[in-house]
């Protein structure tokens, strides 16, 4: 089976060709750094991730392209009001620039405890003016956007025919209150801005040819994603609360602007819910990363986003975590066991059968669209199988390739930690462990030490005394 994908421009699954043979370029939006990420952020980037590692495994070459939005997203996502990051700038009276590359640090602080791999390139709107000016240009010089008398830039909405196509809207359904206010200067209700005006006492501006201002929210996606990635590329992901108006305005931006089809497969992940309504920082009832990370381990939390697949809505639900919890630290503690049983075990490993089979049924899963959630039930069929045989036969041939099933797939592809398991009362013990045993040696007391090095050994944790 090969792959297939949901692609969002067609409503339907397709089989995955990239553009070029072997290759894939893959763009998703990044966050809008002013505030601590929550658990609807790590749920897109945790689907994202698994996909660009599942590709990975497939043996593609990836460019993965994530955004940082540190300017131009407007409280709300209107098209009037405060730039997000200057709001919270203003209220602390401090530089925009420091609140961005503070929440910039530590949503990569969080990412990095998902376990969520650095994407190739990580691209910061406030770098790339200069590249949104001269598109902004383009898209004036094509007669798709209009300059106004008050300095600001929109785009002719009604000039793409094909716009609503992502999102399967009509102009006489679009709403211009559902997300994009109406401003005074517009030709339209449904034109979007390319450009504002920095108003009186507005912090973040540049020089443009319409005077100083500050991008509009969708172009930088289009801009960046045009710069490393080309005119056309692979795959561009985000939230499905990005389909409108953010990927439907930078399909008519970039596709006026070059010609060409923008993007091949859209893939959008469901949304983090809260008692059934979307979780988010402007609804205020969001939960943030920092809070969950003290009460679970990261790893459980990725493991409960990937039980369900990533076109499903993940509802919280607190009973249902700590239940995750618990099936997670019993598969950890067979991946522990097994890794104690097969130690010292360097014959080669002949291929199992049975494992053979539960790896190609996860494979197919992967397949399908990424259903990790079907993937996941093989690697409970393989944690009863290392059970089984840890209890009984411990034939370590066997259990040599569950562990490589779980290290290929289960560690490598959904990005679980299993040896980062240790609770943080087990971590203080170890600790404790340690300092009487670094005692014993400044007191050159080295059998009572190197009894206390053979205990934690027998029970697979191995102390080094080099530096």
């Amino acid at each position: 089976m090969s792959l297939v994908v949901y692609n969002t421009l067609s409503r339907k699954k397709e089989e995955f060709k990239p553009i070029i043979d072997g290759h894939v370029g893959m763009y998703v939006c990044g966050p809008t750094v002013y505030g601590y990420p929550h658990l609807g952020h790590a749920k897109s980037y945790v689907c994202f991730d698994t996909i660009y590692r599942y590709l990975i495994h497939l043996g593609y070459k990836v460019k993965y392209v994530q955004n940082i939005t540190d300017v131009g997203h407007l409280v709300g996502d209107q098209e009037e009001g405060e730039d997000k990051i200057e709001r919270i700038a203003k209220l602390e009276e401090i530089d925009p620039v420091e609140i961005a590359y503070k929440f910039e640090n530590i949503y990569f602080d969080a990412m990095n405890k998902l376990n969520v791999l650095k994407p190739s390139i990580s691209s910061r709107a406030t770098g790339h003016i200069i590249e949104i000016i001269d598109m902004v240009k383009t898209l004036i010089d094509k007669g798709y956007a209009y300059v106004t008398k008050e300095g600001n830039v929109y785009y002719r909405v009604n000039k793409f025919n094909n716009y609503g196509l992502l999102s399967n809207r009509t102009l006489d359904n679009t709403v211009s209150g559902e997300r994009i206010d109406v401003a005074s200067d517009k030709e339209n209700p449904e034109d979007f801005a390319l450009w504002k005006k920095a108003e009186s006492g507005h912090l973040m501006k540049w020089p443009s040819p319409w005077g100083l201002g500050y991008p509009g929210w969708h172009i930088e996606c289009s801009v960046m994603s045009r710069k490393y990635l080309g005119d056309t590329f692979d795959i561009h992901g985000g939230g499905m609360d990005n389909i409108f108006p953010h990927h439907e305005c930078e399909i008519a931006q970039s596709e006026a602007a070059t010609g060409k089809p923008f993007v091949k497969y859209f893939i959008h992940n469901n949304l983090v819910t809260v008692n059934g309504q979307k979780m988010g920082k402007s609804l205020g009832n969001f939960i943030t990363l920092n809070d969950l990370f003290k009460e679970f381990n990261p790893s459980v939390i990725r493991f409960y986003i990937l039980l369900n697949h990533y076109r499903k809505p993940t509802d919280f639900n607190k009973e249902q975590l700590e239940e995750t919890s618990k099936i997670y630290d019993k598969l950890a503690e067979t991946v522990k066991a097994i890794r104690n049983e097969i130690r010292d075990y360097n014959t080669e490993i002949v291929k199992d059968l049975e494992i053979e089979i539960l790896k190609n049924k996860f494979l197919e899963a992967m397949d399908d669209d990424f259903n990790t959630g079907l993937a996941i039930t093989y690697l409970y069929e393989a944690q009863k199988i290392a059970n089984k045989e840890l209890a009984d036969n411990k034939e370590k041939n066997k259990l040599s390739n569950i562990d490589k099933f779980i290290k290929e797939l289960a560690e490598g592809v959904l990005g679980l930690r299993f040896e980062e398991n240790t609770s943080n009362h087990e971590k203080e013990l170890l600790e404790i462990i340690q300092g009487i045993r670094n005692k014993y040696r400044e007191e050159k007391n080295y059998a009572e030490s190197d009894k206390i090095r053979d205990a934690v050994k027998a029970i697979g944790i191995t102390l080094n005394d080099r530096r």
